[in-house]
């Protein structure tokens, strides 16, 4: 498993190319960029990689289908060019054509992506996020079901704070069409508790990708901006550390970054008992987007480094754990 960060300072994409790689390398503790270049953008990458010794093994973009497949195919390039490894895809729930995708469509979008991406060397893995397909929870299982079932591997990234952030929070269990099962038990968001998302996620063996984006169970919304409906933007980024007086819109308190934590945990648990496990890159997701971080005043490169030191301890107990023999293949740890 290779680590990387994907922003910086208020925001990486403020700052000169060759600024972003100096500052995410001279943080040492990033093995990776996660980042794919716009055309035009590419010597200047190329560049800097060379430079700082800090290459791309990841890259991610969004697509709509029936409107983004030329992008798709370019970007497959670009992955390649860069040699990144690994596309990180986000593919709205929606047709351009305005229908709502069926899981057959999502498989056979996911077995004609994979086929052009081995072409280059590369691997797609679609991810875990609100307003794609993904957020509708129960149809990850489904459509990597009918995706395997072709004998082709289902990649999948991992980022847990798409779930978290609806704990306690019915409005959005609704958006994901789980409310009446979360209330009655049959899908449990919680990654504490047997039998989560996160956990059977996992189990499936599919997790080839995790991302690190600590959130509140229920949180505030980002009070700092509104859409253009006048409504405040949806709240899905609590800052790792403890900002400073007027950093944050609202209180904060450590142990609510502990869902967060623990689905790293989870992750890195599985990782490590299962010699078979995919997982293969993880990054940090502090950003400053509408839904996230935007309109914040915290800095978001401490916070991806607090986050990366966050995962590399936790990696060095978890193996110290698996070396004594406290940790067994069901992931928990064993008592002492």
């Amino acid at each position: 498993m290779q680590l990387s960060s994907v922003d910086s300072p208020v925001s990486l994409e403020e700052l000169p190319i060759r600024e972003q790689f100096r500052r995410v390398k001279e943080a040492g503790v990033f093995d990776y960029f996660d980042r794919i270049p716009l055309r035009a953008d590419l010597d200047q990458y190329l560049s800097a990689m060379s430079e700082f010794d800090l290459p791309i093994h990841t890259a991610s973009w969004f697509y709509q289908l029936g409107r983004d497949e030329a992008l798709l195919a370019d970007n497959l390039k670009i992955c390649k060019e860069v040699g990144a490894r690994c596309h990180n895809i986000m593919t709205f729930k929606e047709h351009a054509d305005g229908h709502v995708l069926s899981n057959q469509e999502i498989a056979d979008h996911y077995l004609k992506t994979y086929d052009l991406a081995a072409s280059y060397g590369v691997e797609p893995s679609f991810e875990l996020h609100v307003n794609m397909w993904t957020e509708s929870f129960k149809r990850v299982e489904a459509v990597a079901s009918l995706v395997m079932e072709r004998g082709i591997p289902f990649n999948f990234t991992l980022d847990y704070s798409h779930v978290n952030f609806k704990i306690g929070n019915p409005e959005e269990q609704a958006v994901s069409e789980v409310r009446e099962d979360v209330e009655n038990g049959t899908v449990i968001l919680d990654p504490f508790e047997p039998g989560s998302l996160c956990e059977r996620w996992l189990e499936m063996g599919i997790v080839k990708w995790t991302q690190l984006r600590s959130v509140a169970p229920n949180q505030p919304k980002n009070l700092w901006h509104r859409e253009a409906d006048g409504n405040f933007a949806r709240g899905i980024q609590y800052p790792f550390v403890k900002p400073q007086p007027g950093e944050w819109h609202s209180d904060w308190h450590a142990y609510l970054l502990e869902p967060s934590k623990e689905a790293i945990r989870k992750a890195l648990r599985y990782h490590i008992t299962h010699p078979d496990s995919p997982l293969r890159y993880i990054t940090t997701e502090m950003i400053n987007l509408p839904d996230y971080g935007l309109g914040a005043r915290y800095n978001l490169l401490e916070q991806n480094i607090a986050a990366a030191k966050f995962i590399r301890r936790t990696w060095e107990e978890i193996k110290a754990l698996h070396k004594a023999g406290l940790i067994d293949a069901g992931q928990k740890r064993q008592p002492q």
